[in-house]
């Protein structure tokens, strides 16, 4: 890595309406093509359609807590000891979580179908927030194969 290497974690901002930087690492994982304001009109139609339906919570507070929800806390990394691969059951560290729980969500809205985007991040995010939908069974389904694979533990580094 050169010297003048500056890690862009330095650079982000946090968004507008919310002032959360966590708001704006969603919506730079969103963003295709570069089209940094089309990604934040999805997520602020998504955060009222969140308000509308949810009129008791806040937007903020079901996006937060969602995003926990679906953020793993083991998974399995391959690791290889004589000629066997093994599945090593590992934690996962902070950032990381964050990152799988956010793009484990977008991929869940993404693959429904039919209806528009802020809609669908509505959904996931309040099903999210509910323990329920795709993107919590995925992570329901890598805690299944650590638990499987702990017999492993023990080959972690």
């Amino acid at each position: 890595m050169p010297r003048s290497y500056r890690s862009t974690i330095r650079y982000i901002k946090a968004d507008a309406r919310y002032d959360s930087m966590l708001v704006t690492k969603f919506v730079n994982c969103m963003m295709r093509d570069g089209k940094k304001r089309v990604a934040y009109e999805i997520f602020y139609k998504a955060m009222d359609e969140i308000s509308e339906r949810l009129a008791d919570k806040e937007a903020l507070e079901v996006f937060t807590t969602a995003l926990t929800n679906v953020k793993p806390l083991i998974q399995v990394r391959s690791r290889r000891v004589g000629g066997t691969t093994y599945q090593v059951p590992m934690a996962v560290k902070r950032k990381r979580a964050t990152m799988l729980g956010m793009r484990w969500i977008l991929d869940a809205a993404r693959k429904k179908k039919g209806r528009p985007m802020h809609k669908r991040l509505a959904d996931e995010l309040i099903m999210a927030y509910r323990k329920e939908g795709s993107a919590m069974s995925t992570r329901d389904q890598v805690h299944k194969m650590a638990e499987a694979n702990k017999a492993f533990a023990h080959l972690s580094w």
